[in-house]
């Protein structure tokens, strides 16, 4: 009897989050509206994605309003392979979906890092790999890069998860070897247009990224200090989520980008089958391949 009653309560906070997600999400439909021939690039960390209980239905509501998603705190492809079912019995779309070849992280615990897009939208897709580390422990878990070409835009998106934790110190030591992750796959893949996404476990206007910034003229999109992006109990807490590009060589972005924010007073509902994490984009003209 008590497990019954404990199904039908849990059922129904689910059925609840996935409607407040879909008033929500047409309330601030003006702030996701992409224009013609342009893509939604996302970067999403998932909260342990296939071992973690999920509510998949209102996930799949969330991802499937952008064109591709790169997503952290990926456990097996199991439960990519369900969230991509999910959106498509959602958006009535075929889409696709490639994961890294092997997990990374340290003895105790290891992630997938994994790419979910719109089939229709992507002539190409080729695996980078991960980055490979010019001295050894440069990071916990080494970023990954993948080449797309989606009408006439061809560019790499490297998604990364920074090792989180009390030890500051070695949070921005990574932080500053992303200058290296960006020479790497610009010079690995020969393409101009490399975009950094990910959960950094910094706010972008850290230091520690200055590197980019002096090396590669790479900067943040999202300013850490009007955005948070990961959630606690009862706010929004840190803005550890961010893109890095170089905009003079990265001419296809187009100024637009933000967070998608789908939390309203149910912070404690959103960590249990959500993330703790919101979700950032930012979009492209593919209309074009305006590389020098």
């Amino acid at each position: 009897m008590i497990e019954t009653e404990n199904k039908f309560i849990k059922e129904f906070i689910l059925i609840c989050l996935f409607f407040h997600i879909l008033l929500c999400s047409d309330s601030k439909a003006s702030v996701l509206q992409k224009e013609k021939e342009t893509i939604l690039i996302a970067s999403f960390n998932t909260l342990r994605l296939g071992e973690k209980e999920k509510d998949y239905r209102t996930l799949a509501k969330i991802l499937s309003k952008y064109d591709l998603i790169g997503l952290q705190e990926v456990m097996n492809e199991k439960g990519v392979k369900k969230l991509v079912g999910n959106i498509e019995k959602l958006s009535n779309e075929k889409w696709n979906y490639t994961i890294s070849e092997i997990s990374t992280g340290s003895q105790n615990y290891k992630e997938y890092y994994a790419y979910i897009y719109k089939k229709k939208l992507f002539s190409e897709v080729i695996t980078l790999g991960f980055y490979q580390e010019k001295n050894k422990n440069e990071f916990m878990r080494e970023p990954y890069g993948v080449y797309f070409k989606s009408g006439n835009f061809d560019f790499v998106l490297v998604i990364a998860h920074s090792i989180f934790g009390d030890n500051e110190k070695q949070r921005l030591i990574e932080g500053s070897n992303y200058a290296n992750v960006y020479k790497y796959f610009k010079e690995k893949s020969g393409e101009e247009d490399i975009i950094l996404a990910g959960d950094f476990n910094l706010p972008a206007d850290s230091l520690a990224f200055r590197n980019l910034k002096l090396m590669y003229n790479v900067e943040y999109l999202i300013d850490p200090l009007k955005n948070p992006t990961t959630i606690s109990d009862n706010k929004l807490a840190n803005s550890y989520d961010n893109f890095f590009i170089n905009k003079k060589l990265t001419r296809e972005y187009t100024g637009n980008h933000g967070v998608h924010n789908f939390i309203k007073n149910n912070n404690k509902e959103i960590k249990e089958y959500i993330s703790d994490h919101l979700l950032i984009f930012s979009e492209y003209s593919i209309k074009y391949d305006l590389d020098d």
